[in-house]
C-alpha cells in the first residue's frame, strides 16, 4: 500500500515539477521567497498561534540578516484565522491567490487545515509543519505535505499502551472535542485499546466553545473509569480537569500535545497537579542551562517581552528544519527541488533534545515518538526522557 502511495505521490510531483520548469515559480524571485501562515492570533488558541509564529519570524529574520537562503530573503506573511474555518479559507485564498506564496508553514488547526488543503495542494502550494498533530497533515502520502513530529494518533496509541501495560489501567473513558482534532485523538485511543483487548467504558464529546463539563464528568464517574483520555486543547482541558477535581474524584487523566501547555500546568490553584500528557517533544524551561537553549530564550524574550512557551519551541524547531530544506533545494528553487531538499534531511537533532527527525520520499513525518509528562508544582516534568512509540 505504501509503495502505491509513493508511486502516486511521485507522479503528482512530476506534474508540479513540470509546471514549475515551464513558467516562473510562484512566490520565488531572484531575491525573495514568499512564505505564508494562517493561524490563531486572537481566538481561543492564540497562545499557540502567536508564540509559534513569533519563533518562525525570529528565525527568518536571522536568516535574512545573514543574507538569506541561496541569495534570497524570506518575506513572511501571517494572517489571523481566530481558530475558525471560514476565516482560514479566506486567509488561505489571500495568501495563495493575492500574495502568491511559495509555501505555507505552521497553518493553525486540524479542521482548518483539512478544509484548506485540497485547493492549496491542487495549486501546488506545499503545506509544511502545520500547527496540529493530526495524521491528515502527512497522510495519505503527498509530495507537498510534511508533518513535524508524532501525531495525536501516535501519542494516544503510545499513551494507552503505556497506561494499560505498565500502570494496569483497564476501564478507560474519554472526554474530547467533537471535531476533526478530537476524533483523531480518539482514533488513536480506540485502536490501541483494541490491541490491549480493552473497550471504551464511557465517553463524552463537547464543542470547542463549551464551558460546562459537569454532566460529562458525572457520566464518566458513574462508569467507574480508572483513566480519562482527554481530547482537549488548553481552555477546555483545564475546565474538564477542574470539573473532575471539584467532584472529588481522584482519577488519572491523560492528554496530548494540544494540552501540553504551560497555561495548563500553571492553572490557578494547582488544579491540574498530577495531570499527564503525551507530547512529541519535551518543553524546555527558560532555566535550562544548555547554551543554545539560553541563546534562544534570551533572543525570544528580547524581541517579544515574554519567555517562549511550548508552541514557540515547536516553531523554532520547525523553522530551522524548513530553512534547512530550502537550503538543500539549492539555487534552482521550485516545488520539485524543495521537496527533494526536505526529503534529504536525515537524523536532524534540535537544540531541545527532541527525537531525531528524518524525511524520505516515502516518509513525510519527522518522528512518531512521544514522551510522557506530568504536571508537578505548576510545571511540566518528564516522567521519562526516553521517547516511546507503540
Amino acid at each position: 500500500m505504501r509503495k502505491l502511495a509513493a508511486a502516486v505521490a511521485l507522479a503528482a510531483l512530476a506534474g508540479f515539477a513540470g509546471s514549475a520548469g515551464a513558467q516562473t515559480v510562484r512566490g520565488v524571485t531572484d531575491n525573495e521567497i514568499v512564505i505564508g501562515t494562517y493561524t490563531d492570533l486572537s481566538g481561543v488558541t492564540a497562545m499557540w498561534g502567536v508564540n509559534n509564529t513569533n519563533s518562525y519570524r525570529m528565525v527568518f529574520d536571522e536568516v535574512n540578516a545573514e543574507g538569506g537562503i541561496n541569495g534570497r530573503k524570506i518575506r513572511y506573511i501571517v494572517e489571523d484565522n481566530q481558530y475558525q474555518i471560514p476565516r482560514s479559507v479566506q486567509a488561505a485564498n489571500k495568501l495563495i491567490n493575492r500574495d502568491g506564496v511559495f509555501l505555507m508553514v505552521a497553518n493553525g488547526g486540524t479542521p482548518m487545515n483539512n478544509a484548506v488543503m485540497p485547493d492549496q495542494l491542487a495549486k501546488g502550494v506545499p503545506n509544511v509543519f502545520p500547527l496540529t498533530s493530526a495524521r491528515s497533515m502527512y497522510e495519505p502520502l503527498h509530495p507537498l505535505k510534511f508533518g513535524l513530529a508524532s501525531s495525536y494518533y501516535d501519542q494516544m496509541r503510545a499513551g494507552v499502551k503505556l497506561f494499560a501495560e505498565q500502570r494496569g489501567k483497564k476501564r478507560i473513558c474519554a472526554m474530547y472535542q467533537d471535531t476533526d482534532f478530537g476524533r483523531d485523538v480518539m482514533d488513536g485511543a480506540r485502536d490501541q485499546m483494541k490491541v490491549e483487548n480493552l473497550t471504551l467504558v464511557a465517553e463524552a464529546a463537547h464543542r470547542p466553545t463549551d464551558t460546562d463539563f459537569s454532566a460529562g464528568v458525572a457520566k464518566l464517574h458513574d462508569a467507574n473509569c480508572d483513566l480519562i483520555v482527554i481530547g482537549g486543547i488548553v481552555r477546555d482541558t483545564i475546565q474538564i480537569i477542574s470539573a473532575v477535581r471539584k467532584s472529588g474524584w481522584n482519577v488519572d487523566m491523560l492528554g496530548q500535545a494540544a494540552s501540553y501547555d504551560s497555561a495548563v500546568a500553571a492553572a490557578p490553584g494547582g488544579i491540574t497537579e498530577g495531570f499527564f500528557s503525551m507530547t512529541p517533544v519535551l518543553f524546555v524551561g527558560a532555566d535550562d542551562k544548555r547554551p543554545a537553549v539560553q541563546a534562544f530564550v534570551t533572543k525570544y524574550k528580547s524581541l517579544y517581552g515574554t519567555s517562549p512557551n511550548f508552541a514557540a519551541q515547536i516553531g523554532y524547531t520547525g523553522a530551522q528544519l524548513l530553512v534547512l530544506g530550502l537550503k538543500n533545494a539549492g539555487k534552482d528553487l521550485n516545488t520539485d527541488s524543495f521537496v527533494k531538499g526536505m526529503e534529504s534531511i536525515k537524523g536532524y537533532e534540535d537544540i531541545f533534545g527532541s527525537p531525531k527527525m528524518s524525511f524520505s520520499p516515502t516518509k513525510h513525518q519527522g518522528s512518531n515518538e512521544s514522551f510522557l509528562a506530568i504536571v508537578h508544582d505548576g510545571k511540566w516534568e518528564p516522567v521519562s526522557t526516553t521517547p516511546v512509540a507503540y
